[in-house]
């Protein structure tokens, strides 16, 4: 089966952020799960690069907009190998392939009778980078930001007519496992059933410039997500499609996307309209994962709580932070993550748990047995429930089990002593049997750990195969 997915594509104003880390390491494991289950995936982030909170922030920096977003989309491109992510392709909202498939969007809306101009007076926040309901309204803030100040603007604009795609949406929603967690779906069934209010899809261009123009009126530019929602199909090559890339991935394969709680309303609702009106297929199933706070705060630059992903990657490496990222971190609900608690994960679990279980062992190995072990199909296979689990998106059960596996390990190693029998003439033959089931049972942790912690799984398994006892794979943090 061809399998797409892709993360949101995340804005270009600031560093990446945790959040951020978190989403493209969830898809991550499932691409590299799907691949390995023999499956045909493309796997796509990117940089959402337009809109006004954008071309505030490259004012503010005193830069010009397309090499302030130059820089943001560069640090983002970056986190491929900070996180060592198997994407295929990197899409930014900037490239001219996907300016054009925003405008065939936009073209086959209205040819569909679903975009209209009209005067319009409404509260908008720049955050959101949109007009706000009445509903989505809490003591006079954006339920979303609510630091920062509604706008009373007056102005005219394009409209798309969401309205009128309340009963497609309702059956488009009513499969279950079109949103992951479930509870999400009965968010946005309940934002349908409450009733779709029409939503404005471009600006003056005389007040935000920085955007794809409007087809046929050069008084107006694209609203920033009906631009940026289109990235999900532009990257296959849609409209033109000449690689054939949209029709096997999309059309014709299963489609997923991965985004934060606070997206529901854009990618289940909004985007699923715009797609049914351009005669395009619906998203199959979309994940929301939760957010990440630390120390009970969202985390913010003027708080000091923020944790950058390369800051966790300099200190603890590459899959330790993904395996922090996909444990520690629950898949659908907040969690809160502080340095003290990253610090113990990464001693108690990693540094005396699998590296201290794979060191001892190993070492074992390499000074009694006479050779590597020959590893069977049965020491290479992965448990179904830990397949389960990762399609489920339960990624921080799957790594429980793991851990499950690693702490009989070291069970079995403190009840047998292996290293105790050799010593013995009677009992050395039991110790050697005893060893040879222990570099077996790393060879099955490692073989779980590959769609996780790639790297790790492969110095475990070449370890195995050379029957040397590798370095140390999770070094002690400095005091």
């Amino acid at each position: 089966m061809s399998r797409y997915l892709t993360t949101t594509l995340p804005y270009v104003n600031a560093d990446p952020h945790l959040g951020h880390a978190l989403e493209f390491v969830q898809a991550d494991a499932l691409a590299r799960t799907w691949r390995a289950e023999g499956e045909d995936v493309f796997f796509n982030t990117g940089a959402d690069e337009h809109g006004q909170k954008i071309s505030l922030a490259a004012e503010k920096a005193g830069q010009d907009v397309q090499t302030y977003v130059d820089h943001y989309a560069e640090e983002l491109r970056k986190l491929r190998d900070a996180l060592n992510l198997s994407t295929d392709g990197f899409l930014r909202t900037t490239d001219p392939a996907h300016k054009a498939a925003a405008i065939e969007m936009w073209n086959r809306c209205n040819a569909k009778g679903d975009i209209y101009k009209k005067a319009y007076t409404g509260l908008y926040c720049v955050g959101c980078e949109s007009f706000k309901t009445e509903k989505e309204i809490i003591n006079g803030k954006c339920e979303l930001h609510p630091n920062l100040t509604l706008e009373k603007i007056t102005e005219e604009n394009y409209f798309f007519k969401f309205s009128k795609y309340s009963d497609q949406l309702l059956e488009y929603l009513s499969r279950e496992d079109v949103i992951v967690p479930g509870w999400r779906r009965e968010e946005a069934i309940a934002f349908v059933k409450g009733g779709l209010e029409d939503f404005s899809i471009s600006r003056e261009k005389k007040r935000l410039s920085w955007g794809v123009p409007v087809p046929g009126d050069d008084s107006q530019v694209m609203y920033v997500w009906f631009d940026a929602l289109v990235s999900y199909i532009s990257t296959l090559g849609w409209p033109d499609d000449k690689d054939g890339k949209f029709e096997k991935f999309w059309t014709d394969g299963k489609t997923l996307q991965v985004a934060g709680k606070d997206q529901v309303r854009f990618q289940s609702l909004m985007w699923q309209a715009m797609l049914i009106s351009a005669d395009v297929k619906n998203t199959d199933q979309i994940f929301y994962h939760g957010f990440i706070n630390s120390g009970g705060q969202k985390m913010s630059k003027s708080v000091g709580n923020v944790i950058s992903p390369y800051e966790l990657v300099k200190k603890y490496g590459t899959d330790a932070t993904r395996y922090m990222l996909l444990r520690h971190v629950h898949p659908v609900d907040d969690a809160d993550v502080t340095w003290e608690r990253l610090d113990e994960w990464y001693t108690a679990n990693l540094v005396n748990g699998l590296g201290n279980l794979v060191a001892r062992v190993m070492k074992l190995a390499e000074d009694n047995l006479s050779g590597p072990i020959p590893l069977t199909d049965e020491d290479a296979a992965v448990e179904p429930g830990f397949l389960e689990m990762i399609h489920s998106f339960r990624f921080n059960e799957a790594m429980d089990l793991v851990w499950e596996h690693i702490g009989k390990g070291d069970a079995f190693m403190t009840e047998h002593e292996p290293y105790k029998k050799l010593k013995s003439e009677t009992e050395k033959a039991e110790g050697l049997a005893e060893i040879e089931k222990l570099v077996r049972h790393i060879a099955k942790v490692a073989t779980h750990l590959v769609p996780v912690m790639p790297e790790t799984a492969e110095t475990i398994l070449t370890a195995v195969k050379e029957n040397k006892k590798p370095e140390n794979l999770f070094p002690r943090l400095s005091a």
